[in-house]
């Protein structure tokens, strides 16, 4: 029988540690040979996180610019992906989530009729502007897609409902589940010089329609908790968003008690989501990781494409106001009932499996 390729495309560091187990699944298939494209979306984040799951890319597009716009960003995706997708020929491709690459991905694949599957497929705020750009870029993604791999029940009831068939939508869990069951059996360390007396509030910003303002409420709200909790300890990986750095220096640099680092790679993340009292996050991937550690997690956004965390009471929505943000995140430091309801080490995002039952489906469709 003659191997099938399957290639598998990868931009940013959500990207690639939710595609990494799956990446790991397909190269341990005899009948699936895996090949890696790394568009390069985000350099040194992807880096990083390819390097703890030893994969090496087979293909590297480079595409990052200073300054890059979505537009430009886009355009160069797409031409270099018909470069590609016509040396290699793909059965299939696989992409993950709602970056600008699985845009591109997407319509890559379909100008050259090559079947897609959606890993993480389904999610919804229901908003085409927030979160932007990813909102429309999942939606559109979902339209031109063969395999809808949906994390959750909840997410493939959605796809259901806009019209796609029963048989392209199949509930997996989500990889991030796999991805941290194998990074955390490494009790992995930070790195980072940490008061083991004091209390580890980790905080991560990056989204898009953070900036600005919200950022400076956002920022309002820690310094009034730095201030009002001195046994608190505040890690902050800087984001390499000028948007988000210049604003989160400015307060924040040299202020007692806070620790502004270079993202961490996953290793080191893991390790400080590990040992962290309370996280504050605008992160995707952070509200799927931080309650199967037992972790609870305060979502700096207005809405939220995840809401089985919010459902199940792992995870709390705050938005982006001070005084909400403030007050939520000291209910739960002062408060150990409130506290414990919400770090259950409950996960509604699947049981560490997803990868495997991937691979399956693509090996019934194109064996």
């Amino acid at each position: 029988m003659t191997r099938k390729t399957v290639l598998v495309t990868v931009g940013t560091r959500p990207e690639a540690i939710k595609m990494a187990p799956v990446i790991r699944a397909l190269q341990a298939d005899p009948d699936l040979d895996c090949r890696v494209l790394a568009t390069a979306q985000h350099r040194q984040m992807l880096d990083q996180v390819l390097a703890v799951f030893g994969i090496t890319p087979d293909i590297d597009l480079d595409i990052m610019q200073p300054g890059q716009t979505l537009s430009g960003l886009t355009g160069r995706l797409l031409i270099r992906l018909e470069e590609v997708l016509a040396a290699e020929r793909p059965a299939a491709i696989l992409a993950q989530g709602d970056t600008t690459t699985v845009l591109a991905t997407a319509l890559a694949a379909f100008y050259d009729r090559i079947p897609l599957g959606h890993v993480e497929a389904g999610l919804r705020t229901g908003d085409i502007n927030n979160p932007f750009p990813e909102e429309m870029n999942r939606v559109v993604a979902s339209h031109l897609t063969r395999w809808h791999f949906a994390p959750t029940q909840l997410a493939a009831d959605r796809l259901l409902a806009e019209g796609y068939a029963p048989d392209s939508v199949q509930v997996t869990g989500n990889t991030v589940i796999d991805a941290l069951h194998h990074v955390a059996a490494m009790n992995p360390d930070t790195g980072l010089d940490l008061d083991p007396g004091k209390r580890l509030l980790l905080v991560t910003l990056h989204r898009r329609e953070n900036f600005g303002a919200p950022l400076a409420r956002i920022c309002d709200a820690l310094e009034r908790l730095m201030a009002d909790n001195p046994d608190l300890q505040m890690v902050l990986p800087v984001h390499h968003n000028p948007n988000v750095r210049g604003v989160v220096n400015a307060r924040f640099g040299g202020a007692d008690r806070v620790i502004l680092c270079e993202p961490l790679d996953y290793t080191a993340f893991v390790g400080a989501m590990s040992r962290a009292t309370l996280i504050m996050s605008d992160s995707g991937g952070v509200q799927e990781e931080a309650p199967a550690l037992g972790k609870p997690v305060l979502v700096l956004r207005e809405t939220t494409e995840r809401p089985e965390a919010v459902t199940a009471g792992v995870t709390r929505l705050v938005g982006t106001q001070t005084e909400p943000i403030r007050a939520a995140a000291q209910e739960l430091l002062d408060d150990p009932a409130a506290y414990a309801a919400m770090a259950r080490r409950e996960s509604p995002y699947g049981d560490g499996k997803a990868a495997g039952r991937i691979v399956q489906t693509l090996r019934r469709d194109l064996l």
